[in-house]
């Protein structure tokens, strides 16, 4: 993988950070991230070769190539909370009058560097997610673009759900370098949807760094969903990342539906006594794209629960390699952590694995692990096709229910539609 000069990109960052108006704070962070970026190794993803993939590409930061994304129609907008927005440039922004006046705060990454600086100064990779865990971490925090940022206040209670829409143009060569900050306080709760999808064709090799940062305050309750769809042509690195108090719980309902190579950390550290996760993952790899998800729940305090279940499918020469990992803490008595992390493979040329890793420092805890790779049944598709299906839709139709734990998990009806429809795409494609 490419080595970043800081003489090469220290000007394009400065005009950057300039041109959204940064605060002066900001621009150290960023200039202390690019130091970094040279000094620190890579992260590790077990049992995936991704070192040369060209996930550090930058381009031109400070010119945006807008394109036409696909805005949805007025009839579908609603009324909840929703901002849709391209590599940098936010094309709409919604928030319901009542939320303002409750203090809730959702709105573009660089608004929030400006008007709520002491919000962003406290959480802005400094528990979740720090500047300096790894590389790309630290590239991350050097040649961020775009991306929200999301407060609840305590005890506010928001039933919409808010959305979030990121268009990347496939015709805009710069890193595509997205930051989610989520800040739930105490006894909050709150339900998030985010769709990323690329528009425009090219044949031009693109790089996406995307990390979500979500803080769950005491008692707090989030639930995150995601549809990522980034194109063939781009190698992504994502960080989803919560940071769990005590009696506080975020639910994720991950889609990872990409075409390009995906390297992904999707981690929830359990501070508090009696802090929950659960993280349900899907992904599905066709052609020759190669993914690597790892995903993590660590159990920092006693009675936390962690459970995770993922499923993929393989078509064609796919590769996806899934390892689940849970680690109790020493201290973590009474901890819970549970994981699934199954394959489906649908050629012989497919590539799968499921790797289920358990670190236990602590007695009195529960914990355990099922995994498999694997071909469909074939008692299965031959119930289906003795009742008239086609071996085609058969398939489809047990690979669908294979992936449903994701699917029935995504909080609004006309995007668990979508959903389906993406996941059809890409099992007959």
């Amino acid at each position: 993988m490419e080595r970043l000069e800081l003489k090469n990109y220290l000007d394009e960052i400065t005009l950057f950070s300039a041109s959204q108006e940064e605060p002066s704070w900001m621009l150290d962070i960023r200039k202390k991230a690019l130091a970094l970026a040279e000094e620190l190794p890579l992260p590790v993803i077990e049992r995936v070769k991704f070192h040369r993939w060209p996930l550090m590409k930058v381009r031109e930061l400070n010119e945006e190539e807008l394109g036409e994304p696909v805005m949805p129609a007025f009839d579908e907008l609603g009324d909840n909370p929703m901002i849709i927005q391209g590599r940098t440039t936010t094309h709409y922004e919604q928030m319901p009058t009542e939320l303002s006046e409750k203090g809730v705060i959702f709105t573009d990454i660089f608004t929030a560097i400006r008007e709520y600086p002491e919000l962003i100064k406290e959480y802005y990779m400094t528990k979740a997610v720090e500047i300096g865990e790894d590389r790309l971490t630290a590239f991350h925090a050097a040649f961020m673009n775009g991306g929200v940022f999301l407060y609840v206040p305590k005890n506010v209670v928001v039933k919409d759900v808010f959305e979030a829409i990121f268009h990347h143009n496939n015709l805009d060569s710069s890193i595509y370098a997205k930051h989610v900050l989520i800040v739930a306080e105490e006894n909050s709760e709150i339900s998030y949807l985010e769709r990323i999808q690329s528009f425009g064709n090219t044949k031009e090799k693109l790089s996406a760094n995307i990390v979500v940062e979500v803080i769950a305050k005491p008692g707090a309750k989030v639930k995150f969903a995601a549809i990522d769809r980034l194109g063939e042509t781009v190698s992504t690195y994502m960080n989803r990342r919560g940071y769990i108090l005590r009696d506080a719980s975020i639910d994720w309902a991950l889609g990872i539906l990409n075409d390009g190579d995906v390297i992904a950390d999707f981690d929830s550290d359990l501070i508090g006594k009696g802090s929950h996760s659960e993280v349900k993952v899907v992904a599905i790899s066709s052609g020759r794209q190669r993914q690597g998800i790892d995903t993590r729940v660590t159990n920092k305090a006693s009675h936390s629960i962690g459970h995770i279940l993922q499923h993929g499918v393989v078509r064609e020469r796919g590769a996806l390699t899934f390892n689940g990992i849970g680690h109790i803490i020493k201290g973590a008595k009474g901890a819970d952590a549970q994981q699934e992390s199954r394959v489906l493979m649908l050629s012989d040329k497919a590539r799968g694995d499921a790797n289920p890793i358990l670190l236990i420092d602590e007695f009195e805890v529960t914990a355990g692990h099922a995994a498999s790779a694997g071909r469909l049944d074939p008692d299965d598709l031959y119930y289906l096709m003795s009742r008239g299906l086609p071996q085609k839709e058969a398939e489809r139709l047990v690979t669908r229910g294979f992936l449903g734990s994701v699917i029935t998990a995504i909080p609004v009806k006309r995007v668990r539609d979508e959903l389906v429809n993406v996941i059809d795409r890409k099992l007959v494609d």
